[in-house]
């Protein structure tokens, strides 16, 4: 068909036949179908922009007591890395232990536990499994759940990341493998202690992550081919945080925040643009760095926050200011471990150390309320946790016990609207099960795994009415 007549005013539509009116109306019908049916995708960490955001239209404004419907369950092995979803593929990474095989008895230690991590391709309508790449990796890590990065989705490619530094780039449709490398083996460095984390990023025909060894913290890779473009930055440690872009005094930064430092790149030629010292305890540079305007934001464990003013006429930052305690008990800003935080209209929102859900005041740290409400529910617990999205004029929170929360946050406070059990926690850390995996929000469903399934659950308004 001439893609021309599908721009025909509805008078001139009687003038090229019934015949030909009818199957406009049918493909007009058909793709109004499709994008209802597929909606917005989720396709790496964070979402499609990389910020955390749900932007979707037609989401449900209230949980029914009844709960949430479950569309579908796939059995999966264990891992922290949430799903990225595409089109009809919903993509996962899982940990099995070879039959026999024991977790070292403290998960604090390196262990050595044979056995194999895989890639997953799932329908996103169904949860079939289309195919399956498995390959071996023998943990030698604390904590030896599973892989801890988010697939990256892009275009007909995906890439993975295991906790062992397999990197991998297969084949979107197939499974097949493009290109692999092993981190540790082709930079010569140690794996850190709780693996590799920080999700990798695609910018334009590259691939960066972190890797690790002298000169090649963070290193950019051909996306197609796997071939070196450029590496950067030395530390001791590489540490966990994801790379992420942001456009500032008229110049596209890669901020990389590692234990030593806060380091702004080009991301075209890896050149230092700026430094900030930061000395981070037991390498936990983790929560990925957030920008509001002017300002950059980072928070530690034991360190607590930092809050950057960049320069507006070049690339710079200077400190604004900083947490006052290095304590992860005696806190007195946002001392985060596993959540990014959310910084929206001058406020920061996120989770402390022990599960206290905070608001501060982005420009100069002042706590306004805390509430455990939304992660432990009564009590402090070490890194308690709940990971925020916010949606329109609410939040999506989705806590260690498998609970799926709808809110509001506002500088007044923490106004609950729902809250529904999706899915059990089956990890266990600090005595308590948990189950410590950003979900994906795509095709308006949320999908989530523990270390035993991935579901499905659907967040559709017309599911619930």
């Amino acid at each position: 068909m001439d893609a021309r007549a599908l721009s025909l005013p509805p008078a001139q539509l009687p003038r090229i036949g019934t015949g030909l009116r009818l199957a406009l109306g049918l493909s007009f019908t058909l793709l109004a179908s499709t994008l209802l049916v597929h909606g917005d995708d989720w396709p790496q960490w964070l979402g499609p922009q990389r910020d955390g955001v749900w932007r979707e239209d037609g989401i449900v404004e209230r949980f029914p007591a009844s709960g949430l419907k479950v569309l579908w369950r796939t059995p999966i092995g264990g891992g922290y890395a949430g799903p990225a979803v595409a089109g009809k593929r919903v993509l996962v990474t899982d940990w099995r232990k070879e039959a026999g095989a024991r977790d070292p008895k403290s998960p604090f230690q390196r262990g050595d536990t044979p056995g194999h991590e895989s890639v997953l391709c799932l329908d996103a309508n169904s949860g079939r499994i289309l195919w399956q790449h498995r390959y071996p990796a023998r943990y030698r890590i604390s904590y030896p759940a599973g892989p801890r990065c988010t697939p990256t989705i892009d275009g007909e490619r995906v890439y993975t990341l295991g906790a062992m530094g397999h990197l991998l780039c297969l084949e979107l449709t197939t499974g097949k493998v493009l290109w692999s490398k092993e981190l540790p083996k082709e930079y010569q460095c140690e794996v850190p202690l709780w693996g590799y984390a920080a999700h990798p990023l695609v910018d334009g025909n590259k691939l960066i992550t972190l890797a690790g060894g002298d000169g090649s913290l963070v290193v950019a890779l051909d996306k197609h081919t796997g071939k070196e473009i450029w590496r950067a930055l030395s530390a001791a440690e590489p540490g966990y945080c994801p790379p992420v872009i942001y456009e500032h005094a008229g110049v596209r930064q890669l901020i990389i925040w590692h234990p030593e430092a806060i380091e702004s790149l080009d991301p075209e030629t890896g050149r230092v643009y700026w430094r900030q010292p930061f000395r981070i305890r037991s390498g936990l540079s983790i929560p990925m760095p957030r920008k509001l305007g002017d300002l950059l934001f980072v928070t530690a464990f034991y360190d607590g926050p930092m809050m950057l003013r960049l320069d507006p006429k070049k690339p710079g930052a200077s400190v604004l200011w900083r947490g006052k305690s290095s304590s992860e008990i005696k806190t007195d800003g946002l001392h985060s471990i596993i959540p990014t935080p959310v910084l929206q209209d001058g406020h920061i929102y996120g989770v402390c150390s022990y599960g206290q859900l905070r608001c501060l005041k982005a420009d100069t740290g002042e706590r306004l309320w805390e509430t455990l409400a939304a992660t432990t529910g009564d009590r402090p617990a070490r890194w308690a946790n709940a990971f925020l999205i916010p949606h329109r004029d609410r939040f999506f929170l989705f806590n260690e016990k498998g609970e799926l929360i709808l809110a509001r946050l506002t500088p007044k406070g923490y106004q609950e609207i729902s809250r529904a059990k999706v899915i059990e926690p089956t990890g266990v850390a600090m005595g308590r099960e948990v189950v410590w995996v950003h979900p994906a929000f795509a095709h308006r469903c949320m999908f989530v795994r523990n270390d035993k399934e991935i579901i499905c659950v659907s967040l559709r308004a017309e599911d619930y009415r």
